[in-house]
């Protein structure tokens, strides 16, 4: 109950105060490329129902096409603004919406796309007893996956045998540890991670 109210009353005054940085960021998209200001794309959240997840779009129209997993920070299909949004996590500032709805948590295992979560086992299952989050013990370790993916020689073989797996082990660590204060340390870490990037 703390937990869900921390992040009903946070998610709010998030909104507030970076609505008009939402607004520029919003502006910005725009004129770097064509095509919708968000990337909405399904995802497993709590109780394993699918959700739709809000990102800042961060790669041309299309992109996923071409492959859902983004390989390295300069991928082409980035845009030069996704770029930066990506850099530093302003990408998932809408996921402030996912929070307040319900979908979401600040702190929790990162909500993975559907084709993923068909390669987990019975016992993977049990991190779908909490809401997803936009950070938590797995996000942490693995917040440069992409620069991991790139250097991979197959890099889905490489994310559903190795860190599909180690993440996994992460967030079933979470579930065991979380309680209000422990969310609080991992907001914390997160905020000096991004800041010191």
């Amino acid at each position: 109950m703390i937990k869900r109210c921390f992040d009903l009353v946070f998610s709010i005054i998030g909104l507030i105060i970076l609505s008009p940085v939402l607004l520029l960021i919003s502006i910005f998209i725009k004129i770097d490329s064509k095509g919708p200001i968000l990337f909405i794309q399904g995802r497993v959240g709590k109780s394993n129902k699918d959700f739709n997840i809000y990102k800042f779009r961060t790669m041309r129209v299309q992109s996923d096409k071409k492959g859902l997993l983004t390989l390295g920070n300069h991928d082409s299909r980035v845009t030069k603004v996704g770029y930066f949004l990506r850099r530093y996590k302003i990408d998932e500032f809408p996921q402030l919406i996912n929070i307040l709805k319900g979908d979401m948590s600040f702190v929790g295992p990162r909500p993975e796309l559907r084709h993923y979560v068909n390669f987990y086992n019975e016992d993977d299952m049990k991190i779908f007893q909490v809401r997803p989050g936009i950070t938590g013990l797995a996000s942490l370790k693995y917040r440069n996956e992409v620069e991991l993916l790139e250097k991979a020689e197959n890099p889905e073989e490489f994310f559903i045998k190795t860190i599909i797996p180690d993440k996994l082990k992460y967030n079933k660590e979470y579930i065991k540890r979380r309680n209000f204060f422990f969310d609080l340390k991992l907001i914390a870490i997160t905020i000096v991670k991004v800041i010191a990037k």
